[in-house]
C-alpha cells in the first residue's frame, strides 16, 4: 500500500466564543474531492471515498479521536507531539466531503491559531493508505484506500509540495497486523555494491528494484 496525500486550500477561518468568553479557531472548507483529477493527477471514484470517509467519521470524528498535525510527517501515524487540531464534523455536498476542525491548545495548535491571527493562507492536506490503478493515463486510487488523518499544511498550491504516489520514494506494507515501510532506496544501495556479484545476480537485483519502482 501507497501513502498517498492530497492537498486542498479550500479553507474557511472561524472563531466562536466559548463559555469562559474566549475564542475557540476553526478551519472549514472541502476537505476531499471525488469524481474529478486532483492536482497529483488522481482520481477518488465517489463510493470509494465517501465510504472511507463514512467509516473514518464514525470510528474518529463521532469518537471524538480524529486528530490531524501541522505539517506534512511521513508516514500514516499520528504522532501526538505534532498534533494541532481535530476533526469535529464531515458533511457531504455533491462530489465532495466538506469538513470542520477546531485548532487545540497544544503547542502546534497555538502556531495554528497565530498564523491565523496573522492572515496567513493555510490548506490542509488529507493522508490515507491505499493503492493506485491507472486507466488511460490516470491514477486512480483504489477500493482499499483508508483515510489516515487530515491535516494543516502551509502552501498547498506549491508544485514542490505535491508527491505523486508515495512520500519520500516509502512504501508501506501490513505486517501481521503492523505496518511497516519499506525504503525503495535500500536497493539503490544495493546496486552501487555490486562489482563482486555476477552478472546474472546484478540483472535480477536490477529487475527487482524496477519491479517496486513500477509499482508508483
Amino acid at each position: 500500500m501507497l501513502l498517498i496525500t492530497e492537498q486542498n486550500d479550500q479553507l474557511d477561518y472561524l472563531t466562536e466564543e466559548d463559555e469562559k468568553g474566549g475564542k475557540n479557531y476553526f478551519i472549514e472548507g472541502v476537505f476531499m474531492q471525488s469524481e474529478k483529477k486532483n492536482r497529483n493527477g488522481r482520481i477518488y471514484d465517489k463510493k470509494v471515498l465517501f465510504n472511507e470517509a463514512k467509516r473514518y467519521d464514525k470510528e474518529y470524528v463521532k469518537a471524538n479521536r480524529a486528530m490531524g498535525e501541522l505539517g506534512h510527517p511521513n508516514g500514516p501515524t499520528v504522532n501526538l507531539e505534532r498534533v494541532s487540531h481535530k476533526i469535529t464534523e464531515l458533511r457531504y455536498e455533491g462530489n465532495d466531503v466538506y469538513g470542520k476542525a477546531k485548532i487545540l491548545e497544544t503547542p502546534y495548535g497555538k502556531i495554528v491559531k497565530n498564523l491565523m491571527d496573522d492572515g496567513v493562507k493555510l490548506g490542509v492536506s488529507t493522508r490515507g493508505m491505499g493503492s493506485l490503478e491507472e486507466k488511460n493515463g490516470v491514477k486512480y486510487v483504489g477500493k482499499d484506500f483508508m483515510l489516515a488523518a487530515v491535516d494543516i499544511v502551509a502552501d498547498p498550491s506549491a508544485p514542490d509540495a505535491f508527491v505523486d504516489g508515495v512520500m519520500e520514494g516509502k512504501e508501506w506494507v501490513w505486517n501481521n497486523g503492523i505496518l511497516k515501510e519499506q525504503e525503495i532506496q535500500c536497493y539503490k544501495d544495493c546496486l552501487c555494491k555490486t562489482k563482486n556479484m555476477s552478472e546474472d545476480m546484478k540483472i535480477r537485483m536490477f529487475e527487482n528494484f524496477m519491479s517496486k519502482l513500477q509499482k508508483f
